[in-house]
């Protein structure tokens, strides 16, 4: 038998990472346990990759994920000597076919625990808006269906997803997700497909972009992260095709939050920094929604300076703007608030960001339950941080007044960190009722 050649590539990287065999394994198997299919590989099985041993379909994309973490910059599979039959480009041709499989498979529940595998990617290396259209023009795909659409089918679709906007913050992701999955797949494909004049087809794929942007935001919600990127990336390709900037930039603006909420605060500066850059004509609601995420990111990095010019420049634009205010990617005065929560307490300001979320709770509009359930958990966790006892004890009753009403995963979550945080305090009154109250709502929704 012709014995293996060495992995020259892999051991490369390897080399440059610093880490020992032990340390490449494990962060390979924490990845795997990050996006639902945990591993168990040894350093042993580290060693042999290196020695040539062509690493399985399920382990490629955790190894070159672990790899570019550590280095800091995207590694193709290529670059670590692995084969590339399944590194898929989420910037295909056939854009709409990809979009659709992915919505027919979230539609499904059967189906959808395969596309909660999918790995979230740190260290994704997004396209610019010039580099996905390099000619300055939308491309176009030939029709596939003898239906003509017009300016009233791209109505419906801004109409439905306003509308699902709204259950998303009445009822929850876990409602609203499957309902926008199932428009997506069922009468959105077709639109696309369709043929129409240049004006209307550009038109029609903006509208799309906004649905999947919106679809992304509440696979994040729903802590499906890998999912979530996966809809984003498919959600600025249609904004490329529209030539659509303001959707592509808003869509990097959601990426860049989902990146602080999972705590990649360089991942999440670069993404808010390149949606400030792809809009630099934007209105001044547009620009605060901007403005606030980059201050929310610089303060994840330590640049306390950064992100309070950031805020200024959010209270500045937001006081230009009109009245009006877009179910997909608005901003007001209490999501600016929340900014300066985030910014104030990662600059060790505990009592200055509960003042701000709970500012942020008063402005914010009766509708928005959602965004209440979340917030509300936010704050009875610094209350508590705080010292405040009872303050966080009611400010909990106030997020299971909402939670238990709303089928959300992120909700779920504070559920389960309320639980864990409230039981050092079992002995007071307050901290007893509040733990028997979410133990009878975690037995109903089965939250463990």
């Amino acid at each position: 038998m012709a014995q293996r050649e060495p992995n020259a590539a892999m051991e490369l990287l390897y080399r440059e990472t610093g880490w020992t065999l032990r340390q490449f394994a494990q962060q390979v198997n924490r990845i795997g346990t990050e996006c639902g299919t945990p591993t168990t590989y040894s350093p042993q099985t580290a060693r042999a990759w290196l020695k040539g041993h062509v690493p399985s379909e399920k382990a490629r994309p955790l190894i070159v994920e672990a790899l570019s973490r550590k280095l800091g910059r995207p590694v193709a599979h290529a670059d670590a000597g692995l084969p590339s039959s399944t590194d898929q480009g989420e910037h295909a041709a056939d854009l709409v076919t990809r979009l659709l499989e992915l919505g027919e498979a979230d539609m499904h529940p059967t189906r959808r625990s395969m596309l909660n595998a999918g790995l979230y990617s740190a260290a994704l290396a997004v396209p610019a808006f010039r580099d996905l259209l390099p000619d300055g023009a939308p491309r176009r795909e030939e029709p596939r269906s003898p239906v003509r659409i017009g300016a009233g089918d791209v109505a419906t679709v801004r109409t439905t997803t306003d509308r699902i906007a709204d259950l998303l913050d009445e009822l929850g992701g876990g409602v609203a997700r499957p309902m926008a999955a199932a428009f997506l797949v069922n009468t959105v494909g077709p639109y696309l497909r369709a043929s129409a004049t240049d004006e209307v087809r550009q038109d029609m794929l903006s509208a799309a972009s906004d649905l999947v942007y919106l679809t992304g935001w509440m696979a994040m919600y729903e802590r499906e992260h890998g999912l979530g990127q996966r809809y984003y990336l498919k959600a600025l390709g249609l904004a490329a095709e529209a030539n659509d900037k303001v959707t592509y930039c808003r869509t990097l603006r959601g990426m860049s939050l989902q990146a602080a909420h999972l705590r990649y605060g360089r991942k999440a500066l670069e993404l808010a920094d390149s949606a400030a850059e792809a809009a630099p004509a934007a209105g001044p609601r547009l620009l605060a929604f901007l403005r606030g995420q980059q201050a929310h990111a610089a303060s994840l990095v330590g640049d306390g300076r950064q992100a309070r010019t950031r805020l200024r420049e959010a209270e500045a634009a937001l006081s230009k703007a009109d009245s009006r205010r877009e179910s997909v990617g608005g901003y007001d005065a209490s999501a600016y608030q929340f900014h300066v929560s985030h910014v104030l307490y990662e600059g060790g300001d505990l009592q200055g960001s509960i003042k701000a979320m709970q500012t942020c709770l008063k402005l914010q509009p009766r509708q928005e339950r959602q965004g209440r359930i979340h917030a509300n958990g936010l704050l009875a966790q610094r209350q508590l941080e705080f010292g405040h006892l009872e303050e966080s004890c009611r400010t909990w009753h106030a997020f299971l007044d909402d939670y238990a009403s709303v089928t959300t995963a992120r909700g779920d979550e504070h559920l389960v960190t309320l639980r864990t945080r409230i039981a050092p305090y079992l002995r007071n009154r307050e901290a007893r009722a509040l733990d028997e109250r979410a133990r009878d709502i975690a037995a109903v929704k089965r939250v463990a």
